[in-house]
């Protein structure tokens, strides 16, 4: 199947999405995991919900209509909503792979792949070393996704540890700073649409939050579609690393038009604790929290740009 091919930005894009829209963006917000309290569920992006969920278009309607779930499994195993993605009414899949391997059966994925074939878009996150690697077989976003035993970085100098602190946890897992934290990014010119931000200084997003051991991600070997579009710095090693990967496929020879697509090197940029860590987080969480998320005044605004950007472009004018 052919993916991406580089996106041209279009000056009127948000404008025109929006001032168009007669729907909300029916946006699903996924994790991979059942409902656990003490861990990564979905009750731990409730920030991101309630933002989006608060968004207006330009006429003070909903810009967007969200539903949050974590996994869930039928008697067969697989998950009724994503075993079955490519009949239901969504828009848009925030997939926070927060498993350890087996959060995705092959009937969840031929549902995302038969969503993202369709037209849906797909935003597909994880973490580090090999969490979240059940989402290696997903269609362009998820090769895009470079594990520790799997699809590991075809660049064998990165198969090092960063994070030198957690012990535990191995490579990929690039230091970008304490939870709580921002971290400063560096846009790829040409600027991409998601990284556009009128109101900064220079017109582009500055600020992720930061994670003291990013996942990572690049574009696939062979893949002429997507393109690195920002990347972080290391504050161990001063290695710099991708953050983000977005794709724009063209529509294929048999009218197949896959959905928007970006990989995201960790769901920490939109988790509750990275955003505000008196939200709290998991037990095992055991690095020292940052504040400079907080004391930085732009930092959230371009957060929550970043996501703006992100639930617009995704939808793509139909």
């Amino acid at each position: 199947m052919r993916c991406l091919r580089p996106f041209v930005s279009s000056p009127a894009l948000t404008s025109t999405l929006v001032k168009t829209m007669s729907q909300p963006i029916r946006v699903l917000l996924q994790t991979t995991i059942p409902t656990t309290e003490d861990d990564w569920s979905i009750a731990r992006f409730s920030l991101l919900r309630d933002y989006l969920a608060g968004l207006k278009d330009e006429e003070g309607n909903n810009l967007c209509e969200v539903t949050a779930r974590d996994r869930t499994s039928d008697a067969e195993g697989n998950d009724p909503i994503l075993s079955n993605l490519g009949d239901l009414d969504f828009d848009e899949l925030w997939l926070f792979a927060v498993d350890v391997g087996d959060g995705l059966t092959e009937k969840d994925h031929a549902g995302i792949q038969a969503f993202h074939e369709r037209g849906g878009g797909l935003m597909a996150t994880r973490d580090h070393q090999d969490l979240g690697s059940s989402i290696c077989n997903l269609c362009g976003v998820g090769a895009a996704h470079f594990f520790h035993s799997q699809n590991p970085d075809p660049d064998e100098s990165r198969h090092s540890n960063d994070d030198l602190e957690t012990t535990y946890i191995h490579w990929p897992n690039y230091h970008s700073g304490r939870n709580g934290d921002c971290q400063k990014i560096t846009p790829i010119a040409p600027i991409h649409p998601l990284l556009k931000n009128p109101a900064a200084p220079n017109g582009a997003i500055e600020f992720f939050p930061a994670h003291p051991h990013e996942g990572g991600v690049g574009v696939p070997p062979g893949e002429e579609y997507g393109r690195v579009i920002a990347k972080g710095q290391s504050l161990v090693s001063d290695r710099d690393f991708n953050l983000a990967v977005a794709f724009e496929w063209p529509e294929e020879a048999d009218g197949t038009q896959l959905g928007r697509g970006l990989a995201e090197s960790t769901f920490h940029h939109f988790c509750d604790y990275n955003w505000d860590t008196d939200m709290g987080c998991p037990t095992f969480v055991d690095e020292p929290p940052g504040d400079t998320i907080k004391t930085q005044p732009r930092a959230m605004e371009d957060v929550k740009a970043y996501v703006r950007n992100l639930v617009l472009w995704l939808a793509s004018p139909k």
